[in-house]
């Protein structure tokens, strides 16, 4: 069924006792029956009542013509109810059955009132009663009474078409709010799965991604002394290499599995335990250490919101990792963390020999350095140094906008 559009600019299901859109099949069929079954109702009163001629040919020829313009009335209800009016108008001047006609007129007036705004039920009724009043006090005056009396019949129903119309038109307006709430609900929660997932990824990619470089280092470092001088073998420095591996894979384990226990416990407001704070970047220092490369680690009146603290923690560790991965043999990495101008600041330089090169395609680690760095508020920049190496360098502001937020260190 090709779609069509609504004439009125009234809601859907507002003009008739079935929710069919008004110009569809669904209303004229139902329209059809309403005004068929009306019909009988008025042949029934025009038959049994006795308030005026019995309706000859002409009479019922006007009274069913009366009916045959409701099966429009949805689409068209000022045009049906001139067209009911050019029926009726005749049928009670020639005296037939009065009642019999008022049913039709009633449900034309009642669908210009549910159908349109108020001001053009006020001027309907204004000018069904004057007109009305105006024909029958010249035609015949001692019917004034009766006109009075169904003139207020005729305001009572133009009354309740407007009340229904505007009772409808709020519930309407409910339900659209409602909603609305709705999906700003399912939006919210959208958002905060998104948020979630991407604080899971880069939680993840700052764990394994620090784990596994120190593994590869450790255990290059391992292959090594096996290789150097087979007939000397440095049991010790070999026994050291695989302790280092093994230390680093424990922790590693035992971050992963918190993590885990994070997510299968539920939702994001659940305690997580303590974030990774300042407090541990001498762990971090020592595990780079353990590869091979040299760590200066000075921390200088710092003092960080947990949130700020985590921040730092992954910016360190992610900073380390990549000097680490590409820094070369003989690195020298110093690491500066001290607090001025209410910011505390993150310095991480390298003296490595294959610094990444501009044309390579970057991974996640600066990306998600920066992303810790603006979850609370702060700023990072990062790139090589002018005499070999490379510098990392973040301020994040200690009273951090973000200091609840998803991304200040997460899953631990």
């Amino acid at each position: 069924m090709p779609r069509v559009h609504e004439r009125s600019s009234a809601p859907r299901g507002l003009l008739a006792f079935t929710g069919a859109v008004p110009g569809s099949r669904r209303a004229l069929r139902d329209d059809a029956l309403f005004a068929a079954g009306l019909a009988v109702l008025s042949g029934l009163l025009a038959a049994f009542v006795d308030d005026g001629r019995r309706p000859g040919l002409l009479g019922w020829s006007l009274l069913l013509c009366a009916h045959v313009p409701l099966a429009w009335r949805r689409g068209h209800p000022l045009l049906v109810l001139l067209a009911v009016v050019a029926c009726v108008a005749p049928y009670h001047a020639v005296d037939y059955t009065h009642m019999a006609a008022v049913p039709v007129g009633m449900v034309a007036l009642y669908t210009v009132a549910v159908s349109g705004r108020p001001r053009r039920a006020l001027i309907t009724g204004l000018l069904v009663v004057g007109i009305t009043l105006t024909v029958n006090a010249s035609v015949a005056p001692h019917q004034v009474a009766d006109v009075l009396r169904i003139s207020g019949w005729v305001v009572s129903v133009l009354l309740l078409g407007v009340y229904v119309r505007i009772h409808r038109q709020y519930v309407t307006s409910v339900l659209e709010r409602a909603e609305r709430a709705e999906r700003t609900r399912e939006e919210e929660a959208r958002r905060r799965v998104a948020e979630e997932r991407l604080r899971v990824a880069r939680d993840l990619h700052d764990l394994l991604a620090h784990s596994i470089t120190l593994v590869g280092v450790q255990t290059s470092v391992a292959a090594h002394v096996l290789a150097a001088d087979p007939e000397r073998l440095d049991r010790a420095a070999v026994a050291k290499a695989l302790d280092d591996i093994a230390d680093t894979c424990r922790s590693a384990r035992g971050e992963l599995r918190a993590t885990l226990h994070v997510l299968r416990a539920g939702t994001a407001d659940e305690p997580r335990g303590p974030l990774p704070g300042l407090d541990g970047l001498a762990d971090l220092a020592e595990a780079a250490r353990t590869s091979g490369a040299e760590v200066e680690l000075a921390v200088r009146e710092a003092q960080a919101p947990p949130a700020v603290g985590a921040a730092a923690y992954r910016i360190v560790q992610e900073a380390l990792t990549n000097a680490v991965r590409h820094g070369g043999p003989g690195l020298t990495v110093q690491v500066r963390i001290h607090a001025s101008d209410a910011a505390l600041r993150v310095t991480v330089t390298d003296d490595g020999t294959a610094a990444v090169a501009p044309s390579h395609t970057p991974g996640f680690g600066l990306v998600g350095m920066r992303e810790r760095a603006r979850s609370v508020g702060g700023t990072l920049e990062a790139g090589p140094r002018e005499g070999g190496g490379f510098t990392v360098s973040a301020v994040l502001p200690l009273a951090s906008v973000g200091s609840a937020g998803f991304a200040g260190g997460g899953l631990q």
